[in-house]
């Protein structure tokens, strides 16, 4: 970790962005040496056959990522080869790589290394065989995960990011935590991604909290309301987003869905809706009807929502919420051991409560010790 500070604190001191060979030199000279591999162009080209369109798996606003082999094809790589018009300077890019080889936990992406060479800039990972929990959920390629099976994943990115949060010598924020960042191993256990956006905040024992000059801008339906309206980002913010992964993956539906009627487009404002109105067990995953124990899928809304609150002080902790996340999955393994053959009944007044998606209730205002704030809404424009 010294020799990581370091690295950091050099970078710092070092001005320009320039794009010329010497300079991609001294900046990634400025690297710890043994953290992470530096790829050569060629050995790139190599492992993508020439970024051959055919090994695009994914694709978005930051470039195109590959499936490669590296080592003569002893090792699957994914390869995320940066934009060419919104990729970052050499200075920023650097600072990444150090970020990213510092990270080791069982729920993160592993960082194999970076190629900084001849004006291309990638970014090289342990590929994940089961691809993005998106594509488990909105695809047909996969099967239906089953509840336990979701509960787990939560788990594990909720672990993921009480690391990041916690873990290190200095606060990472993800600022978005979205279904697509989150990808799946041979065994279908979580690794968190999407460190491209991530933010180095002050040390993991003070108040995470960085303050950007503009207004924060983030994806639709992922992104913190106050960091949209007053440009503040916390650890909280990825609290925010997270919940909304929470409810995608109860009700196994997109955050905004222009196809249904207005009232119901909109993932959030909708489970707020029917929480209220004691009818949010009829916008569950239809594969999961009957599945989920009532005592499971309270506690499982009840954070949820109070993840999705619109102030950051109102929300748990990434800790808090991985704690009543395991909660409930040991409430639906006690359920599924003692229940006989058939389906799980939701009795309304068993779920229904004052809390709802962005607001707080007077039962998880004593537990957290917070105060009820508005509910929240986001304009598409936002």
């Amino acid at each position: 970790m010294e020799g990581i500070s370091e690295s950091i604190s050099k970078l710092l001191r070092t001005s320009g962005k320039g794009m010329s060979d010497e300079k991609e030199q001294n900046y990634s000279s400025v690297l710890p040496e043994g953290l992470c591999r530096r790829f050569s162009l060629a050995e790139i080209k190599k492992a993508t056959n020439d970024f051959a369109d055919d090994l695009v798996i994914a694709e978005g606003v930051y470039g195109k990522v590959y499936k490669g082999f590296i080592d003569d094809r002893g090792i699957s790589v994914a390869i995320k080869r940066l934009d060419m018009d919104l990729r970052q300077g050499i200075r920023e890019l650097t600072k990444e790589v150090v970020l990213l080889c510092q990270l080791r936990h069982p729920n993160l992406i592993p960082f194999i290394g970076y190629c900084i060479d001849e004006g291309e800039r990638c970014l090289v990972y342990k590929f994940m065989v089961n691809g993005t929990l998106g594509q488990h959920i909105y695809g047909t390629d996969h099967d239906p995960l089953p509840w336990k099976q979701r509960l787990a994943i939560c788990i594990g990115v909720a672990s993921g990011l009480h690391y990041l949060h916690t873990g290190l010598k200095r606060t990472v924020i993800v600022r978005e935590v979205k279904m697509s960042d989150i990808v799946l191993d041979e065994k279908l256990e979580a690794k968190l991604g999407g460190f491209r956006l991530s933010k180095m905040g002050p040390p993991s024992l003070s108040k995470a909290l960085i303050r950007i000059e503009s207004h924060g801008r983030g994806t639709y339906g992922y992104a913190d309301p106050e960091y949209i309206q007053h440009g503040v980002l916390t650890d909280k913010s990825d609290v925010y987003s997270f919940g909304v992964v929470l409810f995608e993956l109860l009700c196994g539906r997109i955050v905004l869905n222009k196809r249904l009627k207005v009232e119901e487009q909109q993932l959030i404002s909708w489970a707020g809706k029917c929480k209220r109105e004691g009818t949010i067990n009829e916008i569950i995953d239809p594969y999961l009807m009957g599945k989920i124990a009532p005592e499971c899928f309270k506690i499982y809304v009840d954070i949820a929502s109070s993840c999705v609150r619109k102030k950051e002080k109102d929300r748990p902790t990434i800790g808090e919420v991985e704690v009543e996340i395991e909660h409930a999955l040991q409430l639906q393994e006690s359920a599924d051991a003692a229940r006989k053959d058939g389906e799980y009944d939701y009795p309304i007044d068993r779920l229904t409560c004052n809390d709802s998606p962005g607001e707080s209730s007077p039962i998880e205002m004593n537990r957290y010790g917070r105060s009820a704030s508005d509910s929240t809404e986001l304009s598409e424009d936002e």
